[in-house]
């Protein structure tokens, strides 16, 4: 079967409508089917409806998704419960050990993402995967920061993927490949994004699935639960009216 390349971390500026359009074909030319851009938590249904317009226009299917960036876990339960039902993508952006935790083994939660390369400061270890393992988030890797950083800072930022993806994989969690472009300067097509991958000890098949297959399931997974016929994970509403 043919792959469907995905990039869910694409982070146009959206007061300036005309970017997330060229990022939308700049995808396209990259060779991705589906994409997923940053959106503010406060967007509405009608400029979440003209960002998807523009997308397919230029040919390609875009997810939503929202960054949760909060200070506690108590805050990041409260922006679930708010969130959960309006964007298909939920993404942790881990920056304490308490939050990671809360993340990784909440089902609600597609996405846990550890910015920066300070050891201190990235919380993926065996702990956290086990936790994910028992959920449904993915690690999500950004390849951005290394086409971005230089010198001792993309070093120790390898040197910490290498340990993330080693955890990820020795404990099953699902490892999503993203880009987090804010400009079409740092979009790279799927197979770059790949073989970005071995810089971290990811091997072939496993980098593609991370590109592919891997992001793809959860928004297809989420697309259903947040469609009319879902009851519950393995249930669909088939009929509908008094004689049912």
């Amino acid at each position: 079967m043919k792959r469907i390349f995905s990039d869910l971390h694409l982070r146009p500026n959206l007061r300036e409508p005309e970017q997330a359009s060229c990022m939308a074909r700049r995808a396209v030319d990259l060779g991705y089917r589906l994409i997923a851009f940053k959106l503010p938590v406060n967007i509405t249904r009608n400029e979440l409806i003209q960002l998807r317009s523009a997308c397919r226009e230029a040919g390609i299917d875009l997810a939503s998704r929202v960054d949760l960036k909060p200070g506690t876990p108590a805050e990041l339960l409260s922006s679930i419960r708010n969130l959960r039902r309006k964007f298909e993508i939920i993404a942790v952006i881990c920056e304490s050990k308490n939050v990671a935790r809360q993340a990784a083994k909440d089902r609600r939660v597609d996405l846990l993402n550890f910015p920066g390369f300070d050891f201190r400061r990235r919380f993926f270890d065996r702990a956290e995967a086990e936790l994910a393992s028992k959920g449904t988030a993915a690690l999500e890797i950004d390849t951005s920061p290394i086409l971005t950083l230089e010198g001792q800072a993309r070093i120790r930022l390898l040197t910490c993927l290498r340990r993330d993806a080693a955890t990820a994989q020795a404990l099953h969690v699902p490892i999503v490949i993203s880009s987090g472009a804010p400009s079409i300067l740092l979009m790279r097509k799927p197979l770059e994004n790949a073989a970005l991958a071995s810089l971290f000890d990811l091997k072939r098949e496993n980098a593609f699935d991370a590109t592919s297959k891997n992001p793809t399931h959860i928004v297809k997974t989420n697309r259903e639960k947040l469609g009319p016929d879902f009851v519950a994970p393995g249930i669909r509403a088939i009929r509908r009216g008094k004689d049912c």
